[in-house]
């Protein structure tokens, strides 16, 4: 039996017709952004040394992310809860300190809640309109488009009738050196 094997730029032969990139499925677009971003967060979480797990039923919480360090204070394992949400209606590497993303009121009076037992954060992936620019693939790298920030948004007032406008920090992009640094305070008795 003869396999097939991947072009140099990852296609396999014969899958693809001129100008219009490999068949895909027909997996709504929104489902399969919400599968990246999982993708996204798991590459993450690999990489600073934490566990998931996903909460059934969610009630509005995507994820839970453990990690655990003898140097944490409050003790050797903390958790924070992780919402995922993804768009391409903003263009990649956005431009100032901070861009706009809606939520509906009921979801960020959830994530805005304090006190709280176990912290909260929003991570926002932006990701190109067009499902060919979503990754690359080579020898030495698998590259994610575009990117994924984070905030912290204890204590954000609701702002609109059904939907508020959040502003979320370009400085905050969430990879696994920032993953280490929230669980780093977290583990301390800190916030995000």
């Amino acid at each position: 039996m003869a396999l097939a094997q991947p072009e140099p730029g990852g296609v396999l032969q014969g899958r693809t017709d001129p100008g219009t990139g490999p068949l895909r499925g027909t997996l709504a677009t929104t489902a399969c952004m919400e599968t990246l971003q999982v993708g996204y967060l798991h590459a993450v979480a690999a990489a600073a040394g934490c566990s998931l797990s996903q909460p059934f039923p969610d009630n509005g919480i995507d994820w839970h992310v453990s990690h655990g360090a003898p140097e944490h204070v409050v003790d050797d394992e903390v958790t924070i809860k992780v919402q995922l949400k993804a768009t391409y209606q903003i263009p990649p590497r956005p431009a100032g300190p901070t861009f706009g993303f809606t939520l509906d009121n009921e979801h960020l009076v959830k994530l805005a809640r304090t006190p709280v037992a176990v912290h909260k954060i929003l991570v926002v992936m932006l990701v190109p309109r067009e499902r060919d620019e979503w990754l690359a693939a080579g020898h030495d790298r698998l590259d994610l488009r575009h990117c994924c920030y984070w905030t912290n948004l204890a204590g954000t007032p609701v702002t609109g009738r059904r939907r508020t406008t959040v502003r979320i920090p370009t400085a905050r992009i969430f990879d696994d050196r920032a993953l280490c640094e929230i669980m780093t305070r977290v583990g301390s008795g800190g916030t995000p």
